[in-house]
């Protein structure tokens, strides 16, 4: 199987609940990991492919949302899918408010399962999908000049060329030469393009902000 194909991680300390999942899902042709916790998940070497988790909620020990918080701060994000034998409306809000899939309560059709899985994984290819296209962003942003970082930053921020001159000290012209050359190390089809790369790197916390030296 490729190493490209996703994994589902299944983490659940009863055996048979283990194994009944891991058959079900390789009967759809997906690689499983199982897991008797969460501790031994963190413990095992993980392969970077496309995932999500099957999780318990109630363990011994810290609960699948304590797991889910824990996840967070770690800033681990495979989609989570949680599954329990007691059906608790307060604990299934806060499981999906903190960006859970599903939330399934036993007994569960395996279909609702298998649907779960796929939109899990699905999900997963897309941020990372998004989060390849942010780091080329990023990185061709790093590779502007501090002066064409300044004017990206100003064009971005809504300003027309004679506002730009005026905040940068430069003449229109130079803001125009600038522009052109941003425009072709972003790679951005339009204005409009640049003005997304700016709020995307933005999302990430790049700064933006006008700098006080430059490199002409």
């Amino acid at each position: 199987m490729s190493e490209e194909s996703p994994i589902v991680t299944v983490i659940d300390d009863d055996e048979s609940v283990r194994e009944s999942i891991q058959g079900l899902l390789e009967t759809a042709a997906l690689r499983v990991e199982a897991f008797t916790s969460p501790r031994e998940y963190l413990q095992a070497r993980r392969k970077d492919d496309p995932s999500c988790i099957i999780l318990d909620v109630r363990m011994p020990g810290s609960s699948g949302l304590d797991f889910q918080r824990e996840m967070a701060a770690a800033g681990l994000q495979a989609p989570i899918i949680f599954i329990t034998g007691y059906a608790d409306v307060h604990m299934s809000v806060q499981a999906m408010k903190a960006g859970a899939v599903e939330f399934l309560t036993k007994p569960y059709r395996d279909q609702d399962l298998l649907e779960a899985v796929l939109a899990a994984i699905e999900k997963d290819r897309q941020r990372r999908t998004d989060k390849r296209a942010l780091d080329d962003i990023q990185r061709r942003f790093e590779a502007l000049t501090s002066r064409e970082r300044q004017v990206m930053a100003l064009t971005v921020s809504g300003l027309q060329t004679k506002q730009i001159a005026g905040a940068a000290g430069i003449s229109e012209v130079t803001v125009r030469v600038h522009r052109r050359e941003i425009m072709r190390k972003m790679n951005a089809r339009s204005l409009a393009d640049l003005v997304k790369m700016g709020e995307a790197l933005r999302s990430r916390g790049v700064l933006l902000a006008p700098e006080t030296s430059f490199d002409e």
